[in-house]
Formats: C-alpha cells, sequence, structure tokens
C-alpha cells in the first residue's frame, strides 16, 4: 500500500497530471486505477450505497412484513374454514340422520297404512263373501219353497177330489169358528 501512496505522491504522477496527456503505460495506469477509483467509489458512493442498502433493506422488510400479514391472514382464514368445513359436516350429518329417521318414519307409515288397507280389503271381501253366501242360501230357500210348493199343489191337484174340498172347507171353518169363541 505504501508503494501505491508513494506512487500517487511521486512527482511522475503530477506530471502526467498537469499535462492531461495519455499515459500509456498499463501497469502504472492500472495502479493509480485501483487506487483511485475504489477510494473515489467508498468515498461518493458511500452514502449513495448506504442509502441503496437501507431501501433495499426496508423494501425487504417490508416484504417480510407483507408476506408475514399474508401468513397470518392465510393462517386465519384457513382456521375459519376449517371450523366452517366442521360445521357443515355436522350439519350434514344432522341432515342425513334427520333424513334416515324421516325416512323409516314414512316407511312405517306407508307400511302401517298397506296393513290397515289390507285389513280392509279383508274385511271386504269376508263381507261380500258372507253377503254372496246369504243371497245364494236365499236363493236355494227361494227355490226349495217354490218347488215344494209345486209339489204340494201337483199332490193336492191329484189327490183333491170335491168332496175332500168340502171336507176342508167345513174343518177351516170349525177352526174359525173355535177361535172366534176364545176370542171373545
Amino acid at each position: 500500500m505504501e508503494n501505491g501512496i508513494d506512487l500517487v505522491i511521486s512527482s511522475n504522477f503530477w506530471t502526467i497530471a498537469n499535462s492531461f496527456g495519455l499515459n500509456t503505460n498499463l501497469l502504472e495506469t492500472n495502479l493509480i486505477n485501483l487506487g483511485v477509483v475504489p477510494g473515489l467509489l467508498v468515498y461518493f458512493g458511500k452514502g449513495v450505497l448506504s442509502n441503496l442498502l437501507k431501501n433495499r433493506k426496508l423494501t425487504i422488510v417490508d416484504t417480510i412484513r407483507d408476506a408475514e400479514e399474508r401468513y397470518e391472514e392465510a393462517t386465519d382464514k384457513l382456521r375459519q374454514a376449517r371450523v366452517r368445513l366442521q360445521q357443515a359436516e355436522m350439519k350434514a350429518d344432522d341432515i342425513r340422520m334427520n333424513g334416515l329417521s324421516q325416512m323409516e318414519r314414512e316407511k312405517q307409515d306407508l307400511i302401517d297404512a298397506a296393513d290397515g288397507d289390507s285389513e280392509r280389503l279383508e274385511d271386504s271381501k269376508n263381507a261380500t263373501i258372507r253377503f254372496e253366501k246369504q243371497r245364494a242360501i236365499e236363493q236355494v230357500r227361494q227355490q226349495v219353497s217354490c218347488l215344494a210348493l209345486e209339489r204340494a199343489l201337483e199332490t193336492l191337484k191329484n189327490r183333491l177330489n170335491s168332496e175332500l174340498h168340502l171336507r176342508m172347507i167345513d174343518y177351516n171353518i170349525g177352526l174359525l169358528k173355535a177361535m172366534e169363541s176364545t176370542v171373545e
């Protein structure tokens, strides 16, 4: 470093600086540039560089803060979404359970209604059978009565002659007189 300072202070340097000439010696110019440019950069660029670094630091800090806030918001929204999901699952379970119980009630109601309908149909069938049975019995009675009357009339016609007819009339008149005397 001392050599560089000596070089800057040396008279050759000032001669070149006063003459504003072009130094074609690459080694001397590089050493001068290496000594002067970083020094000038440090001296003049210190404020700019520190401001640039401060601004960059503030930008990074703000970006990190914003990212943390967004992370907190996202975490909060995720927690809220999980709570809503749990509530929705509980509600879905309630709806499912209510639906199943409603379905069972309706199924039982349908079974009860079908049983009631079946009983009414059975009662109606039995009543119809009894009615038809009574009607058949009544028809048979009427036919038997008709047949009995026809036979009795035929028998009477075959056996009834005028003498028997007169005796029957006298007998019935006697019965009527006997009934009349008992009523009085």
